[in-house]
C-alpha cells in the first residue's frame, strides 16, 4: 500500500487545471491537498468546474497551503519561472510544470531546480530519477511520438507536418477566435512554420537522432470541435512500411498509452483518454505518420499524471484508464 501522494494545484480554474482535479480525485494514490485560484477564492471548485458537482466539496484557496508532496502548475506561459522567484519552496516539494518556462535545455535550470523533460516515451529513466518535470507541449507530444522512432533509427530528415486542435487549446480566456460563433463550421491555419513548440520538437528529435539537424515545417490549425489534435507528418523513407511497423512496435513496446495502429485512426478514439494513436501510410518513398491525442490529457494534465506516477514508482496506468468518449 502505497502513502498517499499530497498535490496542490496552482493555476485550478482553466481547462487544464480542471482536468487535473477530476482526474486526481479518483487516482487511487493521491490526495489533493489544495487548488489554488486568486479569483476564485473561496468558491466551490464547482463553480467552475461543472462537471465536478457531486464529486468534491473542495473550494479555491488564494493561499499556497504547505506541506504538499507535489505542485502541478497549470498557469499562463512565463507564469511559473515568476511564481519559483517570488516564493521560497522546499526543496523536498516536486514541481510538475505545464507551461513552457522549463522545457527548453538552456531554461531547465531555475536555483536549484533542474527540470527534466517530461515525455516519458523519450526521457522514461530521468523521470524515474526527477524532482522537477517541464511537461511537454500538446501539439509537440503529438509530433515528437509520431518522430521519436525514425529519429532513434536515424532515418529523420526534413519533416513537413499539419495539425488541427480543438478550440481548448486556446484557455478559457475568450478571444476573437475561440468564440463559439468563429468557430463553428470553420478552420483557420495560425502561426505558420512559427509555432512555439517546434523548438522543443527540435530539442528532443536531435538529442534523439544524436545532434543531427533537423527542420520539422509545421503549419497548425485551429478546428470546430471542443479538444483532440490530430497530426499529420509527411517524410521521405526508402524503407517499406512493414519494415516501418516493426520499427514503431518495437520503440514503444513498453509504452502503455502510445498504440500503433495498423487502421486508421480518428480522433474520437482518444478524446477523454491518455492514450497516443499512430498509424503510417506509405506510397512510393513518401511516408506519412498520423497522430492523434486529446491535448487536455495525453497533450497536458494525462501526461502529467503519468509523470507523477513514474516519479513515485507507481503504474504508469494508475488513475489514467480512460475509456474515449468515442460515439
Amino acid at each position: 500500500m502505497h502513502q498517499k501522494i499530497k498535490v496542490g494545484i496552482l493555476g485550478g480554474a482553466g481547462y487544464t487545471g480542471g482536468e487535473l482535479i477530476r482526474l486526481l480525485l479518483l487516482h487511487p494514490h493521491v490526495s489533493i491537498s489544495f487548488v489554488h485560484s486568486k479569483s476564485n477564492a473561496g468558491n466551490p471548485i464547482y463553480d467552475v468546474h461543472q462537471d465536478l458537482l457531486g464529486s468534491s466539496e473542495l473550494c479555491f484557496t488564494d493561499s499556497i497551503e504547505t506541506p504538499v508532496d507535489v505542485l502541478f502548475l497549470c498557469l499562463g506561459h512565463g507564469e511559473s519561472k515568476k511564481f519559483l522567484e517570488e516564493n521560497n519552496l522546499s526543496s523536498s516539494v516536486s514541481i510538475i510544470d505545464l507551461t513552457n518556462d522549463f522545457r527548453l535545455r538552456a531554461n531547465a535550470k531555475k536555483g536549484e531546480r533542474n527540470f527534466i523533460y517530461g515525455l516519458p516515451e523519450m526521457n522514461l529513466d530521468a523521470i524515474k530519477e526527477a524532482k522537477n518535470i517541464a511537461n511537454p507541449g500538446c501539439f509537440a507530444t503529438a509530433i515528437q511520438l509520431g518522430l521519436l522512432p525514425l529519429a532513434a533509427e536515424g532515418e529523420l530528415n526534413d519533416v513537413y507536418t499539419t495539425g488541427i486542435t480543438g478550440s481548448t487549446g486556446a484557455g478559457q480566456s475568450l478571444s476573437a477566435t475561440s468564440h463559439f460563433s468563429w468557430r463553428a463550421n470553420n478552420i483557420q491555419a495560425y502561426k505558420t512554420l512559427q509555432h512555439q513548440h517546434v523548438l522543443e520538437i527540435h530539442q528532443s528529435l536531435e538529442q534523439t537522432q544524436h545532434n543531427k539537424a533537423i527542420k520539422v515545417n509545421f503549419v497548425p490549425w485551429r478546428g470546430d470541435f471542443t479538444r483532440g489534435i490530430f497530426v499529420s507528418s509527411t517524410l521521405s523513407s526508402k524503407k517499406s512500411l512493414e519494415e516501418l511497423y516493426t520499427i514503431y512496435t518495437s520503440y514503444f513496446e513498453n509504452a502503455p498509452f502510445t498504440i500503433v495502429s495498423k487502421k486508421q485512426i480518428s480522433l474520437k478514439q482518444v478524446v477523454n483518454t491518455n492514450k497516443c494513436l499512430i498509424h503510417l501510410e506509405k506510397e512510393n518513398d513518401m511516408l506519412v505518420v498520423h497522430t492523434a491525442i486529446d491535448n487536455l490529457l495525453k497533450g497536458a494534465c494525462g501526461q502529467a499524471i503519468e509523470n507523477m506516477n513514474i516519479m513515485y514508482n507507481l503504474e504508469r496506468t494508475a488513475g489514467l484508464l480512460l475509456k474515449s468518449t468515442a460515439f
